[in-house]
């Protein structure tokens, strides 16, 4: 099993690597990800997991960094639809494909 690596937020927004004992920036957090570890965002202060805030920050600032920007048609369909997050979005979107493929998987077919 692989080990957690913690971070911890503290009140200044810095993030610091306990395993490696130094600060790191979103960048860093991002390839961390990308390389497979798995870690876990600690508020210092609160205790609090904060790992799906931070994640969700990490993605903003690479969409406000990115070359291509979503279209604002996209991004008022991601409003209009679950709750208004992307998160809502997705799990809407997602739970409608997979009742559209389960439907399709579970109906006999007509020419047998």
């Amino acid at each position: 099993m692989k080990e957690v690596k913690i971070i911890k937020r503290y009140q200044n927004r810095k993030l610091y690597d306990t395993h490696e004992s130094s600060y790191v920036t979103l960048d860093e957090i991002s390839k961390m990800i990308k390389n497979g570890e798995d870690l876990r965002v600690i508020d210092n202060k609160t205790k609090n997991d904060i790992t799906a805030a931070t994640l969700t920050q990490l993605l903003y600032e690479s969409e406000r960094k990115a070359k291509a920007q979503p279209s604002v048609a996209m991004l008022k369909e991601i409003i209009r639809h679950g709750d208004g997050s992307f998160s809502g979005f997705i799990q809407t979107k997602l739970g409608n494909e997979m009742a559209k493929f389960e439907e399709v998987t579970t109906t006999p077919a007509l020419n047998q």
